[in-house]
């Protein structure tokens, strides 16, 4: 894993993300302690942005923020650390802990295909980050509608199944009513991240 030095006059080796530019840890128990409060903390921030829901009538699959929370998580934390992170919040989920959309758990919902997704998406913005895809605006829409992609290649076909319907209409239900959505998104993303590393003067 490439580290960081805080200082403005010393760039950030090719292949960091957002989170190496946190101070480094003196031992290997406090990179690991680090590593396991970002995976954690990357949870939760889904877990919390996915209380920020709204009904689509007719579809199973409401609006949330879970979605942008996830891909945020994966090109901060970078890959690794971006699996870890959305697979706590999808065991965790499944497991009971009622942090999906609107406060719900268990794996019987048919929208959980996308929060299996999410683990996917994670990895491919982690892995694009640490190509420099956050720190330009371009890049980073491409990366975030490339995550977002791999959301739908997962949770449509499992909309599919659990709701015995064609793939043509589990993407009447689960995927043509959030692209403008996600395109807005993307924006956000697009705008926020690369102006972050402009203004820790690393990018």
């Amino acid at each position: 894993m490439a580290t960081a030095s805080t200082t403005a006059s010393t760039p950030i080796r090719t292949g960091a993300v957002l989170a190496d530019l946190l101070p480094s840890a003196s031992t290997r128990l406090g990179a690991q302690a680090r590593d396991l409060a970002l995976t954690v903390g990357g949870a939760a921030l889904t877990g919390l942005a996915a209380q920020l829901s709204v009904n689509v009538p007719g579809s199973p699959v409401p609006v949330t923020g879970q979605t942008f929370a996830a891909l945020l998580v994966g090109t901060a934390l970078g890959a690794r650390r971006g699996i870890a992170s959305l697979g706590l919040y999808l065991l965790a989920g499944m497991a009971g802990l009622p942090w999906f959309a609107q406060g719900t758990s268990g794996w019987a919902m048919p929208s959980l295909g996308y929060v299996i997704g999410f683990v996917l998406a994670a990895g491919l913005t982690g892995t694009l980050a640490r190509r420099g895809a956050d720190r330009s605006p371009l890049r980073t829409a491409v990366a975030m509608v490339l995550g977002t992609l791999a959301i739908y290649a997962v949770g449509v076909p499992y909309l599919a199944v659990a709701l015995h319907v064609s793939l043509a209409r589990a993407a009447e239900l689960g995927l043509y009513p959030y692209l403008v959505g996600d395109a807005l998104k993307s924006l956000l993303a697009m705008g926020a991240l690369p102006l972050v590393w402009k203004l820790l003067k690393r990018d």
